[in-house]
């Protein structure tokens, strides 16, 4: 009987675990917001060439270019080439761009006139509806720019 009785320990032992249950069901909403991107357009100037004379109307050999900025927008002085030597070979490049003026005089919800703009128009909620009942998740399309998500979520953790 001795020998029997770890044995019978063994067999009596109650097993304890911990069991853990959730359940969740949501739904989610959303209708997108109107919105506006805006990269500007700044001032470029650039010049290059060989065999030609430059002026700017007054000064020889100048090379013209960009000047103080208002609202953004550089002055610009444009020359004129003129072949150095007659029967030479001459080349010239002239390449200007006028930067984005900078609106002084926004009020909100305007955006400055740049030359690079994206806009999006906001959402239309019209039908967009979702509901849970009793774990059951129902979502109704709505119209565009809007989004409905619906999550049953069931989990059981062991230990």
């Amino acid at each position: 009987m001795k020998r029997l009785l770890p044995f019978l320990f063994l067999l009596s032992a109650p097993a304890y675990a911990d069991i853990t249950s959730s359940i969740t069901s949501s739904v989610k909403l959303e209708v997108a917001a109107p919105g506006t991107t805006a990269d500007r357009i700044g001032n470029s100037y650039s010049v290059s060439g060989t065999g030609v004379n430059t002026t700017d109307g007054t000064t020889a050999g100048s090379l013209g270019g960009l000047g103080a900025a208002t609202n953004g927008v550089n002055a610009y002085t444009p020359i004129t080439a003129s072949q150095l030597t007659d029967g030479e070979s001459f080349s010239y490049t002239v390449s200007h761009t006028t930067g984005d003026t900078i609106a002084t005089t926004l009020t909100t919800g305007e955006v400055s006139p740049f030359g690079d703009l994206t806009s999006t128009s906001g959402g239309t909620a019209s039908t967009l509806a979702g509901t849970v009942d009793n774990h059951v998740v129902t979502v109704t399309a709505g119209g565009s720019g809007t989004t409905a998500t619906g999550q049953y979520v069931t989990t059981l953790t062991v230990d």
